[in-house]
């Protein structure tokens, strides 16, 4: 019963740590299209950062998704194990990241914010799978 509690959870896992991995890399390349648009880059510069932006949130909405049903599944195992993972902090990352964007400064800082979260829970949900794999 553990073992399979203990599959599923980590199958969940790995996507969760997927569509991070996903908003990772948009977030960085919307980084870098927002430098270049901040230094005079232009309407293509601008239309490839508004891109990435989309993308990396739809990857952030489904990592917020994956992360649930990895709690959700964490919560199987723990009944055997004191594996935990609190994903409130990491639900609200995608909530703010499309409030409001004014100016290409704040654009950055946003996208900074973001990256930050999502690189803290990717190190998160990468410590619990490989707490999961030794069980």
């Amino acid at each position: 019963m553990l073992e399979q509690e203990v599959r599923e959870a980590i199958t969940a896992g790995e996507r969760a740590l997927g569509s991070l991995r996903q908003a990772q890399n948009d977030l960085a390349s919307a980084r870098g299209f927002g430098i270049a648009d901040m230094l005079g880059g232009g309407l293509i510069i601008g239309l490839l950062k508004h891109s990435r932006l989309n993308d990396a949130s739809a990857h952030m909405e489904a990592a917020r998704n994956d992360l649930r049903r990895f709690q959700k599944e964490l919560k199987d195992v723990s009944v055997y194990t004191e594996l935990h993972l609190n994903i409130g902090d990491f639900l609200t990352f995608a909530d703010f990241f499309f409030d409001g964007l004014i100016a290409d400064y704040m654009v950055q800082s946003r996208i900074a914010d973001a990256r930050s979260q999502v690189d803290q829970a990717i190190s998160h949900v990468e410590h619990i799978l490989t707490d999961l794999r030794r069980i």
